[in-house]
Order: structure tokens, then C-alpha cells, then sequence
């Protein structure tokens, strides 16, 4: 497989109406498949016509003192500036598609796309990128071969219908991905 004839498409609607993209993240993603909710889009990896990767991106945490650190935000000016953020909040390659560098391929083709497509949807753009990786499964190996940062920790907690858990879990690794040179500035 040439690397070069993979490309990243947004997941169309009839796809989605199928559950076709659903269907294979609930049977393949270990958190299983999310519901589009608010400030969503969901992207496939592609060779030829054949899945081979998928991702979703959405709304940023409310709340991840590593990245907030990272930029340097205070409170006043994080929650008017938190949608210039977008989460990987999903990634998933196919099982018969593990194939070194279609990761970092995948990842990099997502990051060239994303802020045209999300002005286009959402009427606003995107500056960076953020991703939590759990530490226990994986060492975001993925991200570091795309140019991702890691910037720490969390502290283990996460967000439910009805606000935190009341209880620390299993810390995830924080990952961001500038995707403007300025982009801590804006």
C-alpha cells in the first residue's frame, strides 16, 4: 500500500443514516461509538473505495488545566475562546489495517482539512487541536509521529450528564496539535 493514496473525507450523510460508521466504532473502538452531539464531525480514511481509518472530532473539554497551562489561559478569557479548540475524541483503524505510518498519515490529512470544514459547518475556526490518550492502552505514539505536543496529565477525572465524577479514574495523556503558528495568541 502506497501511504499517498490514502485520503480523509467527512463521513456523508447517508453513511451516517446507515450506521455504517457507527456500527464499525461500537464493534472496533474499545470506548465504543458517540452520538453527534452539538459541534461534531466525523471523518473516514480511505484506499481506493475500502475503509481503512475512523475519526471523530468535537467539542473541546470544558475543563484540562495541561492544555489551559499550555496556552496560558486564565478563566476570563477560556470559555470565549474554548470553540477555537477541537477534541479527537475518536480514532479508530480498521483491524485489517494496521499498517505502520497510516496513523500518523491519517492524522496528518485531518489536520490540513479540519479548519476549512469546520468553518464550513459551524461558521468558526479551528486553531488547534486536543486529544486525550489513555496511558493504560496506548502511548500516543501515533500523535508524537503526526507532530502532536504532549503537555501532561490529567488529573483522572471526567465529565458526566451531571457535571465531574466524584472520583478520580485512570489519568489520560493530553496531546495538543497547534495548527497555526500563533495559535496560543488567538
Amino acid at each position: 500500500m502506497n501511504l499517498r493514496e490514502i485520503f480523509v473525507r467527512p463521513v456523508h450523510s447517508s453513511e451516517e443514516q446507515r450506521y455504517r460508521y457507527q456500527q464499525l466504532m461500537q464493534e472496533h473502538h474499545y470506548l465504543g461509538s458517540l452520538p453527534k452531539i452539538s459541534e461534531t464531525r466525523w471523518y473516514v480514511a480511505l484506499w481506493g473505495d475500502q475503509w481503512v481509518g475512523l475519526l471523530s472530532f468535537s467539542a473541546s473539554a470544558l475543563k484540562c488545566a495541561a492544555r489551559d497551562g499550555w496556552i496560558g489561559w486564565n478563566s476570563r478569557h477560556q470559555y470565549d475562546r474554548l470553540k477555537l479548540i477541537v477534541n479527537n475524541s475518536r480514532f479508530l483503524i480498521l483491524p485489517d489495517w494496521h499498517i505502520p505510518n497510516l496513523g500518523s498519515r491519517i492524522l496528518s490529512l485531518c489536520q490540513r482539512r479540519i479548519d476549512n470544514d469546520w468553518q464550513k459547518a459551524f461558521g468558526h475556526p479551528v486553531v488547534m487541536l486536543e486529544t486525550f490518550v489513555d496511558p493504560k492502552r496506548f502511548l500516543g505514539t501515533v500523535y508524537k509521529a503526526a507532530s502532536w505536543i504532549y503537555v501532561g496529565s490529567t488529573k483522572g477525572f471526567r465529565r458526566t450528564r451531571h457535571g465531574y465524577s466524584a472520583t478520580a479514574q485512570s489519568p489520560k495523556m493530553v496531546f495538543i496539535r497547534p495548527l497555526q503558528a500563533n495559535s496560543r495568541a488567538l
